[in-house]
């Protein structure tokens, strides 16, 4: 388009907005004249676009609803060419739009709302030279698209269209989007309903990804866990981890138990540790044995350790006798041997059938085969015994003790079943150690001279009623038992007893003496008489009836004799 020599002169502006060149006579008709109109100035997109939207929504008679822009208070060259142009488009379409009923009116007003538009007015014949104008206002016309609403205001009410969104052509589902769109488009525009994603799916997506996350984390760290089962060693050595060999500390507090054999050496006790327990491993405490420049001396038996020990807080415990585990058994000098596998298996927790099997067969003991039976031949004493002994330990452990006692008095070995008959006796007879010197010799004298030894313990032990020493006539006349010294003549078979080794040194070694009869007179004091003749003897016998007499008036209970020793 060629510059127009005359724009430069000077320009009045109009009432209605247009600029004519001064001196410029407007027609008394209102028509323009065409002479008098400016060079021609395009519209800006906006301008077209809210053009648009009027003429739509007069066709779909929602003008009402859309608020009109606001004027351009600057003076612009052609502004009444431009508004003749508008009017002409606009009287152009309504004369092709269908006819529409006009609108409700609102039950409210709207500060919306703008006033009707004026009647269109016919367009004026233009110059030559401005000729474009007259394809204006069919081009708009024609680029109006009436199948698309014309945008909302921001703010205004929703038009009778069913309150649908109004969009742009290219916010249609499948409708390219151009460059010059998207920088046209409002920042407050919004994308078609159909392509937003609602709140629900977005939380499920996150769901989703955060499972995902969870069982990518799992399954590394499985393989991680796998890994380093497989190949701990590998790993700690290229990464220098040094694998721990040692506990820290003195223990959990947990009770362990563990016992050092006679003969083991270091690595042994070490093993012996790792295996229950106490120590990580068995080099930890071997190490520590080694780097010692005096070696430890271990002595054998079970000990009271914890677990989780360091081998430092181990190998110091070994050391202290004060962790030794026994278990004390006491049994008492005169005891038989039922009573005494008895308190064996009470105080060591073997069963008592295992005792009673080891001690039938007695010859594996030591014992000899021409003894009736283990009795007399395992010592009384006080035992302490490890845990884990069995009772084949244990009983050959109270054989070995017997045999000691027996060697260190002089006992020959093929005298030693004698020996410990007539202690066995003695034993049972006495009530002192200053008595069975006594006794021992009245026993004697009575083999010396071929007289029956008569004791009732024996005739007791052999009837089986260990409890009392009490017999009746018919007892005492029993040959059958071959325990019966009433009837049979020197000693008993074998022991009835357990001695000790006083009572096998009374038999050694008796007291000087002529006695052949001994009489307990008081139980309470347990003051014996011993008489060399039958009446003396009688005389002691009525002595101890009168002190029951009188235990059973001062009491008034009889004394029972059962387990005292009587008259002999």
């Amino acid at each position: 388009m060629a510059d127009d020599p005359t724009w430069d002169e000077a320009h009045t502006a109009q009432p209605d907005g247009e600029a004519t060149p001064s001196g410029a006579a407007t027609p008394a008709d209102g028509a323009p004249d065409p002479a008098a109109y400016v060079p021609y100035q395009p519209p800006t997109r906006r301008q077209m676009r809210e053009a648009e939207a009027r003429a739509k929504a007069r066709e779909n008679g929602t003008y009402p609803l859309v608020q009109p822009p606001a004027p351009d208070p600057r003076p612009v060259p052609g502004a009444a060419a431009v508004a003749a142009a508008q009017a002409a488009a606009d009287a152009a379409a309504a004369a092709t739009a269908p006819p529409t009923p006009a609108p409700e009116a609102p039950a409210t007003s709207s500060p919306l709302v703008e006033p009707s538009a004026p009647a269109a007015q016919p367009v004026p014949p233009v110059a030559a030279s401005d000729s474009h104008w007259a394809d204006i206002a069919p081009a708009r016309a024609a680029s109006s698209s009436p199948e698309l609403p014309a945008p909302a205001v921001v703010g205004a009410p929703l038009a009778s269209t069913g309150g649908e969104d109004m969009r742009r052509p290219d916010d249609i589902p499948g409708s390219p989007v151009t460059v010059e769109d998207l920088f046209s488009m409002d920042s407050k525009q919004q994308w078609p309903l159909s392509q937003e994603v609602s709140p629900t799916k977005r939380k499920r997506r996150r769901f989703i990804w955060l499972w995902v996350l969870l069982g990518l984390l799992a399954i590394g760290a499985g393989g991680a866990a796998t890994v380093w089962v497989m190949f701990e060693e590998q790993v700690r050595s290229v990464l220098g981890w040094e694998i721990p060999n040692d506990y820290e500390g003195t223990g959990n507090g947990e009770a362990v138990t563990v016992t050092v054999v006679s003969g083991e050496i270091g690595s042994d006790i070490a093993d012996s540790l790792a295996e229950a327990g106490v120590t990580m491993t068995s080099d930890a405490f071997y190490d520590l044995l080694v780097s010692m420049a005096t070696q430890p001396s271990f002595m054998p038996g079970t000990y009271q350790l914890q677990g989780e020990m360091s081998a430092a807080s181990a190998l110091a415990a070994l050391q202290d006798p004060a962790n030794l585990v026994v278990s004390n058994v006491v049994l008492p000098e005169g005891i038989i041997l039922p009573a005494m596998l008895q308190r064996l298996s009470d105080g060591t927790g073997v069963p008592l059938a295992d005792f009673e099997t080891v001690a039938a067969d007695y010859t594996s003991l030591g014992i000899p085969a021409d003894a009736p039976s283990a009795e007399g031949f395992l010592f009384p004493a006080t035992y302490s015994f490890e845990p884990g002994l069995t009772a084949q330990q244990i009983l050959q452990t109270l054989a070995d003790r017997m045999t000691q006692s027996l060697d260190a008095a002089g006992v020959a070995p093929d005298d030693r079943l004698r020996v410990l008959t007539f202690a066995a006796l003695v034993q049972k007879e006495s009530g002192s150690v200053e008595d069975m010197y006594k006794i021992a010799r009245v026993f004697q004298n009575r083999l010396d001279t071929g007289e029956l030894l008569r004791s009732d313990a024996s005739i007791a032990y052999g009837t089986g009623n260990v409890d009392s020493i009490n017999t009746t006539t018919e007892e005492q006349e029993d040959t059958s038992n071959l325990y019966n010294t009433y009837a049979l003549p020197g000693l008993p078979i074998g022991p009835i007893s357990a001695p000790g080794d006083d009572a096998i040194d009374s038999v050694l070694n008796p007291a000087e003496g002529s006695w052949l009869f001994f009489c307990l007179v008081n139980p309470e004091t347990g003051e014996t008489k011993f008489t060399n003749t039958y009446p003396e003897h009688l005389e002691a016998v009525a002595e101890l009836a009168a002190w029951a007499e009188d235990y059973e008036a001062r009491t008034g209970t009889p004394y029972n004799f059962d387990g005292s020793r009587g008259d002999n």
